[in-house]
């Protein structure tokens, strides 16, 4: 009886021993997978960050772009390059900032660079000096504004 006493003992903490192995397997492993996103998702936003200086340019050919221009095929290649850009990276979850003339003026989404002296309660966005991009939410580069009170 005392055998079958101790056997049963040894197998519940046997028993005991894999649960809490196989638990500890499973949170390493979930934490192994957390860890993959991640890292995917900072190389995608590092890879994100080396590409908007590309787009800022290609947005400011397209914004200036004489319109005696507008039927040549150079520019419309620009444009559509432009448009391919945009739509390749929304695909990888980019979102540009609002940064209208008028839109409230937000710290954690916008980088004032200049503030004129009009009177009022409200800060908003006067000018939209450089685009600002957010992936899922998350800021990676600030919109670049004029800021006026109204």
């Amino acid at each position: 009886m005392v055998k079958k006493k101790q056997g049963d003992e040894q197998m519940a903490e046997l028993t005991n021993d894999l649960q809490r192995l196989r638990a500890d397997f499973e949170n390493y492993r979930k934490r192994v997978e957390a860890e993959k996103t991640q890292t995917a998702e900072l190389a995608k936003a590092a890879t994100i960050m080396k590409l908007l200086p590309v787009i800022d340019v290609i947005e400011r050919a397209v914004a200036h772009a004489p319109t005696e221009l507008a039927d040549n095929t150079w520019a419309q290649g620009v444009v559509a390059m432009g448009k391919n850009l945009d739509k390749t990276i929304t695909e990888f979850g980019l979102e540009r900032i609002a940064a209208a003339p008028g839109t409230p003026f937000d710290p954690s989404l916008h980088e004032a660079v200049s503030m004129d002296d009009a009177e009022g309660e409200h800060e908003v966005v006067a000018e939209e000096l450089r685009a600002g991009y957010a992936i899922r939410g998350q800021v990676i580069r600030p919109s670049m504004v004029k800021v006026t009170r109204q």
